[in-house]
Order: structure tokens, then C-alpha cells, then sequence
């Protein structure tokens, strides 16, 4: 799957994320009309974050993790599910 495939995945603008147990806010912006993507999670309560940047060019996928290992994103991407939930809600088992 592409990077550009599991971001597809991503809710446009601000949402909640459950990842490893933990809640997460999440905002996913395209920019240049689709051809940029920006996302950036960060722990509720905690000290988590995630960024990176996609660019979408005529070469393919460039994919640009901010300040962080790829596969610390990517695993983000592959294991997230986003929910309509209250952000100040406690996350389950708490």
C-alpha cells in the first residue's frame, strides 16, 4: 500500500484517532489542489506527535516525515482508527 494510499485514509481536516490504545488529534491538510498533503497528530494528554508531508509529483511519491523515523509514521497510518468521538472524552480503560 502507498503512502498515499494509507493517507486516503485520513479524514480530511481535524479528527480523533485511536492508535496503540491512545487518543490522538489529528489534522490531515491537502494543499496545491491534492498535490501536498500535511498531517499531524498529537497525544491527548500526552507527549505523542506524528508529522509528515507528502508531496504528489510527476516522479511518483515523495514522502517526508518531520523530525521522525518513517516508520514511526507510517505505522501511525496503517494502525489509526479515527472515530467521531468527543476529544474530552477519557480514552477507553481509563
Amino acid at each position: 500500500m502507498s503512502v498515499a494510499d494509507l493517507l486516503d485514509g485520513v479524514p480530511d481536516g481535524w479528527s480523533v484517532a485511536v492508535y496503540a490504545g491512545r487518543r490522538y488529534g489529528v489534522t490531515k491538510t491537502p494543499h496545491a489542489g491534492g498535490r501536498s498533503v500535511s498531517v499531524y497528530a498529537e497525544e491527548f494528554g500526552g507527549p505523542d506527535v506524528i508529522s509528515a508531508n507528502l508531496y504528489l509529483t510527476d516522479a511518483g511519491e515523495a514522502f517526508r516525515p518531520c523530525e521522525m523515523p518513517a516508520e514511526k509514521v507510517l505505522a501511525f497510518l496503517r494502525g489509526a482508527t479515527y472515530t467521531h468521538d468527543d476529544p474530552g472524552a477519557s480514552a477507553p480503560g481509563s
